[in-house]
């Protein structure tokens, strides 16, 4: 799974300026890491659901994701 988020679905999110990590996968439950312009995004739920479904059609598996987000630490200030 770890693969699969690398190399097939975080390229698709780096071209609108987003980033996803892959956390861990525990009895179907996905955790991964968004970044970027994703951590950001009002409409994450969407490409969650499309993740979720890619993953579906291209591995057979079905996976509930949990996204964390993490700004960049400049918005704290």
């Amino acid at each position: 799974m770890k693969n699969y988020i690398e190399s097939i679905i975080k390229p698709k999110l780096q071209g609108d300026g987003g980033e996803i990590d892959f956390i861990s996968l525990e009895k179907g439950v996905l955790t991964v890491l968004l970044q970027g312009e994703c951590s950001k995004c009002l409409i994450s739920d969407r490409c969650i659901a499309w993740i979720e479904g890619e993953i579906f059609r291209d591995m057979g598996e079905r996976v509930k994701i949990i996204a964390e987000k993490k700004k960049p630490f400049f918005w704290d200030k």
